[in-house]
């Protein structure tokens, strides 16, 4: 897979593991359209290849993973504009959520606004200790534009996701980590080695049947369970055309290793 050279992207391949590092330190690595369009393309770039099975999404730096986005940018947009920027990151997180790719968030510092946000939409969110969480837009006369009024009570509950709305609060890691907003704290320095050993692991089991779990568990929590349930088997099904299933099935019965290559 060729990738392209980007102004505010560092993009690192390591076997079938895309590491992206969101790279405005200047700005604490600040969301404005340039850097969402270059994610739009990369991602583009990305949920196409057959390359990669995981992306780690990072930022530049060791205190901001994405410090919201840009409002030096923002300051003086018409609706229509602010209008045309939400629907932009729209577009670029919800591939991040559904693209047939693992996408973990190594969040290493401040994840405010468009930050959070965008962290949201990734599949799975490792955070380092000194991360902080927070959707401080209310208090800029605006509400959060990039999917936190939607993914935030998604993920946390409606209560939880008003009160830091409401109140513009920041929490740390280890209480993103009690209400369920990360799935692991570790300490900075190890960070994206936990991040890559994690891929490794999801890399290592059966891709499509991954990527088949994904569209079933992002596709089910927003129906009802009955029709969630239906969902299921039909994608459970659909696993059963897959040379996967057979060599998974036959290399535990002969208590060997599986060549699990679909994807």
């Amino acid at each position: 897979m060729e990738i392209k050279s980007y102004n505010n992207l560092l993009v690192e391949i390591e076997d079938d593991i895309a590491i992206v590092s969101i790279n405005r330190p200047k700005a604490l690595n600040a969301l404005n359209t340039e850097t969402l369009n270059e994610l739009d393309d990369l991602t583009s770039t990305i949920a196409a290849s057959k390359d990669v099975k995981v992306v780690i999404l990072t930022g530049a730096g060791q205190k901001s993973f994405v410090a919201g986005a840009d409002i030096a940018e923002m300051v003086n947009a018409t609706p229509a504009e602010g209008r045309a920027m939400s629907l932009l990151a729209a577009g670029v997180f919800s591939r991040l959520e559904t693209m047939p790719q693992v996408t973990i968030a190594a969040v290493n510092g401040f994840a405010l606004g468009g930050g959070c946000e965008i962290s949201m939409a990734c599949d799975i969110r490792v955070a380092s200790e000194n991360a902080r969480f927070g959707q401080p837009e209310v208090g800029l006369g605006i509400l959060p534009g990039f999917g936190g009024t939607q993914r935030l009570p998604r993920l946390i509950g409606k209560g939880r996701a008003k009160e830091l709305i409401f109140t513009c609060d920041q929490i740390k890691a280890d209480e993103a980590y009690r209400i369920g907003l990360v799935n692991k704290v570790v300490p900075q320095e190890e960070l994206i080695d936990t991040c890559k050993a994690m891929a490794k692991k999801i890399t290592s089991k059966g891709s499509y049947a991954v990527t088949l779990a994904k569209q079933a568990i992002n596709i089910g929590m927003d129906t009802d369970l009955a029709s969630g349930l239906k969902l299921e088997a039909n994608i459970f099904a659909l696993s059963y055309a897959s040379h996967d299933k057979k060599e998974g099935m036959q290399a535990f019965l002969e208590k060997r290793k599986a060549d699990l290559t679909d994807f």
